[in-house]
């Protein structure tokens, strides 16, 4: 995906259509209820409660967590990864910034580029990053 393909802006509140995506950063043995605790609160503060959660998306370099495997089969969702450099095209298109993770992974928010990245062209970030002790989570929606 090239840069610029997710869309600049953060999309209202009003009704859309295409695959709800949530991208995720974790701290290393983040457990799967601390995950699902962020999801809800992203989906609850976007007013998408109880909404499918079909894709979750995160750094390919943490692909391995138990936590993230067992939190996207309690969800039915797919688990995309995202390698790391990838990132970095989504970053314009980052709503918020951590000058920490920017440091480490090039881009200011893994969640909100993971979430645009896995949504494909087009895809428009509905819930900016929220954040946990250990946990991001940031929504977007694919165009189709």
């Amino acid at each position: 995906m090239a840069p610029g393909d997710a869309g600049d802006a953060v999309a209202g509140r009003e009704a859309v259509t295409g695959r709800l995506v949530v991208g995720l950063g974790l701290r290393a043995g983040t457990p799967e209820a601390d995950i699902l605790a962020c999801l809800d609160e992203a989906l609850a503060l976007a007013g998408l409660s109880g909404e499918a959660t079909p894709r979750l998306a995160t750094l390919a370099s943490r692909m391995a967590e138990p936590g993230l495997a067992a939190a996207a089969a309690s969800r039915a969702a797919e688990l995309v990864g995202v390698p790391d450099e990838a990132l970095k095209g989504f970053e314009a298109h980052c709503a918020t910034r951590s000058t920490r993770i920017a440091s480490l992974y090039g881009v200011g928010s893994v969640a909100e580029a993971a979430a645009l990245a896995a949504a494909g062209p087009g895809g428009t970030l509905l819930q900016p990053r929220i954040a946990t002790a250990r946990v991001t989570c940031a929504l977007a929606r694919s165009s189709t």
